[in-house]
């Protein structure tokens, strides 16, 4: 007799997600070969990623499960912890800086990015971020061709809760240590602010474009909430832009920052 299956809440767009004892279980959709040979790349590479298990008897994906509680149940995080987070990142683009990317063309995106030249997870969230004995990324089904600053904005945005009622200046503290654990540059820094509020408002744009055709889960997520939430993250991020732009700035002192010799450049 087979193990018993536990349903798992939470996620919006990845089918039936299951529990089977150490091992999440969920469909076998397009790109799941390729993430799971990407997900052994950054294990290979020191990244603390879910090991990749291959198909089960049912033809499902399967992963192993990470024991710990959602980073969205914790929100906001300590600087400290934005910090960590911001350094996990940093190391997955840095090892994705390896991985061969298919042509772009054939790969669909829900939120393209034009010169993709990095693979990336494309959903590096609170809600995606398991935190227990070990810190882990989960859901990599979004993995696709991107670029580190698209990549970045996004959680930058996510994790330092730059979202409609969140007093700016705390927000703009949160973002600042956030990438200052991804150790961004210079330039990185100077383009964030920009990236974040045109990145914002491609969600917002894809959802809503989505209830008009009716493309489903996107459709049911723009009424059920996400629609409201994302028009409000991208005004938010957008009329506060002097803020982000004055937190990230060089010229602000930075004591947590690790030195830029510490790290090769980065390129996005």
């Amino acid at each position: 007799m087979g193990e018993e299956e536990q349903e798992l809440t939470g996620g919006n767009a990845s089918g039936a997600v299951v529990q089977v004892g150490g091992t999440v279980r969920k469909p076998w959709i397009e790109n799941t070969a390729f993430v799971q040979s990407y997900l052994a790349i950054l294990r290979a590479h020191g990244v603390d990623a879910p090991q990749p298990l291959g198909r089960d008897e049912s033809g499902r994906q399967s992963v192993e499960f990470a024991e710990g509680s959602m980073a969205s149940s914790q929100m906001p995080l300590r600087a400290a912890d934005l910090r960590r987070v911001g350094r996990m990142i940093r190391r997955i683009h840095d090892v994705s800086e390896s991985v061969p990317i298919p042509d772009a063309r054939d790969w669909e995106m829900l939120l393209p990015v034009e010169n993709p030249n990095l693979m990336c997870h494309n959903d590096l969230a609170p809600w995606n971020l398991v935190i227990g004995d070990r810190w882990v990324f989960i859901d990599w089904d979004a993995t696709g061709p991107s670029t580190r600053l698209w990549d970045l904005a996004y959680a930058a945005q996510a994790f330092g809760m730059l979202i409609k009622g969140e007093p700016v200046e705390a927000a703009a503290s949160r973002l600042r240590a956030f990438v200052d654990g991804y150790g961004a540059d210079t330039e990185l820094r100077a383009a964030l602010p920009a990236a974040m509020a045109k990145r914002t408002a491609a969600m917002f744009d894809m959802l809503r474009n989505a209830n008009e055709t009716g493309h489903q889960p996107w459709a049911d997520m723009y009424v059920n909430g996400h629609g409201d939430f994302w028009r409000d993250a991208a005004e938010y991020v957008t009329q506060n832009q002097t803020a982000w732009e004055r937190a990230l700035s060089p010229s602000q002192k930075h004591p947590t920052r690790e030195s830029p010799r510490s790290r090769p450049a980065a390129r996005f």
